[in-house]
């Protein structure tokens, strides 16, 4: 008899551990988010790690995520009429403002499949097609109009790597937009700053109430 661990029913364990609320600075969107978000990530490291389920990035409005969302929604030419992807989507938050105002189509690619079938459950609770991809496309070009990143610089290596991706697309001419609350390994170089936000965020994973969240564009 095997040992191993029954694969969890994703979507059944994210309506179960989440609740359906607006988005602090973009009311417009509903998301699945942990309220008690301690009790989830407590969860996601000890009672699940026998089965390597990964931290629930997917669960939380990060405050870049954010600010992408607001500015998107606010400047809706942006997006309109373009294809759209919203790189490491985590909840799908920026796919489905990009969605929301009118981008022809919007992909939302994240590495953690929970954050697949997140994406997956919030955009039909928003009534927004969004295809959701469980993939590491860093170094792939499939002709994007617009690559959103939210809240990708918290680690070195990712950071140095998402970038120097990020780079050449826009080098090629696709609008590259960041957006980020000061996490420590956003480049001090190659970005326009394009807006900035005071976001609500949770006190339990970050280290305040309210981020200032920059939307920067990437120069090159």
């Amino acid at each position: 008899m095997s040992g191993a661990a029954p694969e969890l029913d994703r979507d059944a364990f994210i309506r179960a551990h989440t609740r359906l609320l607006p988005v602090p600075h973009a009311p417009e969107i509903a998301l699945h988010v942990a309220e008690e978000a301690t009790e989830l990530w407590q969860k996601t490291e000890d009672e699940l790690a026998v089965i390597g389920l990964p931290p629930p990035f997917w669960a939380f409005a990060w405050a870049g995520g954010q600010a992408l969302a607001r500015h998107l929604l606010d400047h809706p030419g942006i997006v309109a009429g373009r294809r759209v992807l919203d790189f490491a989507s985590g909840s799908g938050l920026v796919a489905i403002a990009a969605a929301k105002a009118g981008a022809a189509s919007v992909e939302a690619c994240d590495i953690d499949a929970f954050a697949a079938a997140a994406i997956g459950i919030n955009a039909a609770a928003n009534g927004v097609a969004v295809a959701a991809r469980c993939d590491d496309i860093v170094g792939r070009d499939e002709g994007w109009d617009v690559i959103c990143a939210g809240d990708v610089c918290y680690e070195r290596d990712m950071a140095e790597r998402v970038i120097g991706w990020l780079s050449g697309l826009s080098a090629r001419g696709a609008t590259v937009l960041i957006g980020d609350p000061g996490r420590s390994y956003l480049p001090k170089a190659g970005l326009a700053l394009v807006a900035t936000y005071e976001v609500p965020v949770t006190r339990a994973l970050e280290d305040a109430e309210i981020k200032r969240s920059s939307v920067w564009r990437l120069t090159g």
